[in-house]
């Protein structure tokens, strides 16, 4: 378990069920990922059972975002992750009612310590829709980088968005 002073990040247990069924049918967040139908419990239950949590088999890593209080507040996913290149893709996502309390932020910085020490990860990078000043803010916070734009990526209800890469070098 990784932790500090405010929050720890845990592997996902059963319990995390309905935290999980909660953002996972926000269609607001659709447009971030693959997403494009809800995901039912028992589909959601199976994911958590089949899980390994072992970054190398799977190529990616949710991890649980809990406060110390023992609240589960959200998600830190690695994907996309590339051994050769030691590199993986970083998403997160923190509940409404949690937001802007540095939750986040705090997460960042654990996830990050924890995948140099001991994963060897080089790079974290996150593609950011141009419109989500707040997940630009929060990236650029954590010493991420905007290195690239990427055109027309995201075929949104609104319209095509372009997404901004931030690139963190470990």
């Amino acid at each position: 378990m990784l932790k500090n002073s405010k929050l720890r990040l845990r592997a996902v247990e059963p319990e995390d069920l309905d935290l999980m069924y909660l953002i996972e049918n926000d269609t607001e967040l659709w447009c971030c990922g693959q997403t494009t139908v809800p995901f039912s419990h028992y589909t959601l239950k199976q994911y958590i059972a089949e899980s390994s949590n072992d970054i190398f088999q799977d190529r990616q890593l949710r991890l649980v975002i809990e406060k110390t209080d023992g609240v589960s507040v959200g998600f830190v996913d690695l994907q996309n992750y590339a051994p050769q290149h030691h590199r993986a893709e970083v998403g997160i996502v923190v509940v409404p009612e949690q937001q802007r309390q540095g939750i986040a932020t705090e997460a960042l910085h654990l996830l990050t310590k924890y995948v140099s020490t001991h994963f060897g990860i080089h790079q974290l990078y996150s593609l950011v829709p141009e419109g989500n000043a707040a997940s630009m803010a929060l990236f650029q916070k954590c010493g991420y980088k905007k290195t690239a734009t990427l055109q027309e990526w995201l075929n949104t209800p609104s319209g095509w968005q372009s997404v901004i890469v931030f690139q963190l070098f470990i």
